[in-house]
């Protein structure tokens, strides 16, 4: 009876060593996939909104020197609002884009190019022809909406993701909870039955 008592011993710090293994495998997973999500939601998700809007105020700076006929603006100040432009959208690419990000930003990189030489055809117009110019502003802006679209899209949908792991956190911690008060309680039956007692 030895032996068998010494196998139910080993055999239920056994059972409680791998349990204890698995839900810690299982929780540093999903604390992971937590700590990622959150990081996604700053990194690609919030900044991006950020870079959006400055891009944004840019080109209604532009949109406004060209609906006054600024000339002052497209002579002093137009390089270096294209350069932060260009900054801003090379901080942009390196967040992480989706599919339809992707799509979205591309046309917007394509506008801001015809963007660049309708502005000089504007300029050696003596600022006259300005409708294509507003049209392309126009385009800019549509597309500087739907990239702060997506972000509300794919920080929602990160959020989402969040509240499952955390739901399945909480799972885990309830059921682990749950299966060491059954596991004190099998253990404790195992301590305390004796087959010896019985036979007499």
């Amino acid at each position: 009876m030895k032996i068998f008592n010494k196998i139910k011993w080993v055999a239920g710090i056994l059972l409680i060593f791998v349990i204890v293994l698995t839900t810690n495998l299982i929780d540093k997973d999903n604390f992971s996939r937590l700590r990622n999500s959150i990081v996604t939601i700053y990194e690609d998700r919030i900044i991006a909104y950020d870079l959006i809007f400055e891009i944004s105020v840019l080109i209604q700076e532009k949109e406004l020197a060209v609906a006054m006929s600024d000339s002052s603006f497209f002579n002093k100040n137009n390089t270096k609002t294209n350069q932060s432009i260009q900054s801003l959208i090379d901080r942009y690419e390196q967040t992480k884009l989706t599919k339809e990000e992707g799509f979205t930003f591309d046309r917007l990189k394509k506008n801001l190019q015809i963007l660049k030489g309708l502005e000089t055809a504007y300029v050696e117009s003596g600022y006259s022809n300005k409708e294509n110019l507003l049209k392309t502003i126009d385009d800019i802006v549509h597309n500087l909406y739907d990239l702060s679209k997506v972000q509300l899209k794919e920080g929602k949908r990160q959020m989402s993701l969040s509240q499952k792991t955390m739901d399945s956190i909480d799972l885990f911690t309830r059921v682990e909870i749950i299966f060491l008060v059954l596991m004190a309680v099998l253990i404790q039956i195992m301590v305390l039955y004796n087959p010896n007692k019985e036979k007499e």
